[in-house]
């Protein structure tokens, strides 16, 4: 065929020239279901991770008590669940289990923001559990002596210490998230991968079509890595710093 490619790189061109729209709404979709299933999925863990950090010793009738305890049952067991089994086989027994158990049938768009929330939200809230148990045990009771409630305890001054502690792990499950949403392409979720495979399949080059799917992939991780990481040292401030109040170095105070 006349104006066939014949190496390598001229392969790599001709399939970003023929597929370039494709990769890239492939890459938009990547994003999208990570970002909404990272976000939703923190959110899950610290929800998660609270009630795992949370004794239930402040309910005060034995019915608040029993519903506690059943909570923290079904929290042990989807987090054992979600940490236990792999991705793959989640979206596929949640896609398919849903359409067969339920008789409804959820868009692949939607069942992978799902997949993705329910998944990063078991793995945070073992992060998040961590993160709160590593904060001073002072400061908590502190807060209860000043009469506060645990949830505003928790929201105001556990929790955003905790966000801190954390941050980089947040970064790094983004990161997984951004990867692990290639095991997608197996509920027929037109993300990178899925789109790679059309890619490769019509001109039958794995290789290339694979090659270009690795370098995006590549480029997205190390961009991401470098933006959290920028954000985490912005967060944790500088090294030298002046208390309000408190006398700067070299400087004589005189009566």
């Amino acid at each position: 065929m006349s104006g066939t490619p014949n190496n390598f790189f001229s392969w790599i061109i001709f399939l970003l020239q023929q597929y370039h729209g494709l990769y890239f709404s492939g890459l938009i979709t990547t994003l999208e279901t990570s970002l909404l299933g990272t976000v939703l999925g923190c959110v899950l863990g610290f929800a998660v991770g609270v009630v795992q950090c949370s004794s239930g010793e402040d309910e005060t009738t034995p019915a608040k008590k029993t519903l506690f305890s059943l909570l923290r049952g079904i929290v042990k067991v989807y987090v054992t669940v979600f940490r236990g089994t792999p991705m793959i086989v989640q979206a596929m027994v949640i896609f398919y289990g849903i359409s067969e158990a339920f008789g409804v049938n959820m868009p692949a768009f939607q069942a992978a923001i799902l997949i993705i929330t329910l998944n990063t939200g078991a793995y945070m809230s073992e992060t998040v559990r961590g993160g709160i148990q590593s904060i001073d045990k002072g400061q908590t009771e502190g807060a209860l002596a000043l009469g506060m409630n645990r949830f505003p305890m928790m929201m105001h001054i556990i929790l955003p210490q905790t966000m801190r502690v954390i941050f980089p792990q947040i970064g790094n499950t983004f990161v997984g998230n951004i990867k692990d949403t290639s095991v997608l392409n197996v509920i027929s979720v037109t993300e990178l991968f899925y789109i790679t495979n059309v890619a490769a399949g019509t001109y039958f080059r794995m290789f290339e079509a694979y090659t270009i799917t690795a370098m995006i992939y590549l480029t997205l991780t190390l961009a991401f890595n470098l933006l959290f990481r920028i954000i985490e040292v912005t967060m944790a401030g500088r090294e030298s710093y002046t208390v309000v109040g408190s006398v700067e170095p070299g400087v004589e105070v005189t009566a």
